[in-house]
């Protein structure tokens, strides 16, 4: 491997470690969760604050983060902490001002979002999504300056800390309101690492900030807003809807829970997808600011679409002992994960594809793509989940993200020709399905032969990757 790509594949693995290890830790609660709350309903009213969480995120973001790395890249930038300096003082502006407007209008827009008996639960959310959108700037500093550690370690503290509030809660007070708890532990979270991230701040607090400066990241980072509303609304916007299309509220959040529940089975390729893009995004910026070519990208890719069909066979694979993570009554649910894992795997995809529209300044085409993928996905909701249920929640992302990196491919290699490894990738995918047919479709009745079986397999299809992909197998062989 070439020099970038071994930094490249450390620092993934540093914040592959911390994301797995963190959001492993925080699927361990969904056993809590599907056990300990009252009943299904409890655990789709979590589901659906929780998205209303992720669109308020990028919203509060408007796609600054990304903004950032592409500024404080920038050669003709003559002081990168000026970006710095800058980009916090724009969230800081923002969410201090969405913190107000909700307080203001809490009452209104709790009845408007179904929470009129509950309004607390809606002023909690703002503050905690307005806290966590301003971290999300320091955060990125730390990935601007290679901390991959500290970075790994704050979120692994902020999701261990969560964790033991919802379980101190949850477990030893015993509340009635178990749902407010969850959000109260949460907002605690967020509000201790926003303090752990003073001494992170104060280079940029240093700084002036810059209206002009302020004016052109706006003008490159609003494209990369909708593309961001659009995107997250793929993710989350079936979870926001389902509480709307049906009379029986009760019933909504039940049907909600059990798709929420187990979805969160199919979080691994999440995970991989995010750890990755956490190295990715400054790795591409600078690799273009240094050299302009597109080797790092097509073998970044490769190496992408690789691992994640062997995650995809992992889970698929062990889905006999996955399943336990959650309740019984959750299991009807569970139909929907390899839906799920491969629509977040063509997601992971698109995100890949997703550079040379951001390396060339092009950001309204992100846009335009997650607008058309967003309006497939409400589309297909809106017809088919009335009678369908979650089940065409589930297709719609996979459809939606599809459609997005099949679009995202074809008018960027118009555009800014990346020469990709169509062959190696097909091939793949090919053998990442007949393996799947091979281990899924076998009527094996015992589970620990099922299982042994699907080992086997799951070995002959790493072994098939050692074997063709020489540069894996020189890494391995250097490894010993």
């Amino acid at each position: 491997m070439a020099t970038g790509m071994k930094r490249l594949a450390g620092e993934t693995a540093i914040y592959g470690i911390s994301s797995i290890v963190g959001k492993f830790l925080n699927w361990m609660l969904v056993p809590m969760y599907t056990r300990v709350l009252a009943n299904e309903s409890d655990f789709g009213i979590v589901t659906n604050l929780y998205a209303w969480t992720a669109l308020l995120m990028v919203i509060l973001t408007y796609g600054m983060e990304t903004g950032f790395f592409r500024f404080i890249n920038k050669q003709e930038i003559k002081i990168p902490m000026r970006v710095y300096a800058t980009t916090l003082f724009s969230l800081a502006f923002t969410s201090v001002l969405f913190v107000m407007l909700i307080l203001y209008a809490l009452s209104p827009v709790s009845q408007a979002l179904g929470y009129g008996t509950h309004p607390e639960y809606v002023g909690m959310m703002s503050v905690i999504v307005a806290l966590d959108a301003f971290c999300s700037i320091p955060f990125a500093y730390l990935r601007y300056q290679r901390k991959a550690m500290r970075f790994a370690a704050l979120k692994l503290l902020n999701i261990v800390l969560n964790i033991a509030l919802v379980c101190f809660f949850l477990l030893l007070l015993r509340p009635e309101e178990q749902v407010k708890y969850i959000f109260v532990a949460n907002l605690i979270t967020s509000a201790v690492t926003f303090l752990l991230l003073i001494p992170d701040m104060v280079p940029g607090l240093r700084e002036k900030a810059s209206f002009a400066l302020l004016r052109q990241m706006l003008r490159y980072s609003f494209p990369i807003l909708i593309l961001g509303i659009a995107g997250i609304l793929n993710q989350t916007v079936d979870k926001i809807l389902f509480p709307f299309l049906f009379d029986d509220t009760d019933y909504a959040n039940t049907q909600l829970g059990i798709y929420g529940a187990c979805f969160k089975v199919a979080v691994v390729m999440v995970m991989f997808t995010q750890a990755f893009r956490y190295a990715y995004e400054p790795f591409i910026f600078a690799k273009h600011r240094d050299s302009g070519g597109t080797e790092a990208y097509v073998e970044a890719m490769k190496y992408f679409h690789i691992f994640a069909l062997v995650i995809f066979l992992g889970v698929m694979y062990y889905l006999d002992i996955l399943k336990y993570f959650v309740a019984p009554e959750y299991y009807p649910g569970l139909r929907v994960v390899p839906i799920v894992m491969l629509g977040e795997l063509c997601f992971g995809i698109y995100f890949n594809l997703s550079f040379w529209y951001k390396l060339t300044d092009q950001t309204e085409w992100g846009a335009y793509f997650s607008i058309i993928g967003c309006a497939a996905t409400v589309a297909v909701i809106l017809c088919f989940a009335p009678t369908y249920g979650y089940m065409a929640c589930a297709w719609a992302s996979l459809l939606s993200n599809l459609l997005m990196m099949l679009l995202s491919y074809f008018i960027g290699q118009r555009r800014y020709p990346i020469p990709y490894d169509l062959r190696t990738a097909a091939f793949y995918t090919a053998l990442a399905a007949a393996f799947y047919a091979a281990g899924i479709l076998s009527e094996i009745q015992s589970e620990w032969l099922r299982l042994g079986y699907r080992t086997l397999l799951l070995l002959a299809f790493l072994a098939v990757i050692i074997w063709r992909d020489v540069p894996l197998k020189s890494l391995l062989k250097r490894g010993k």
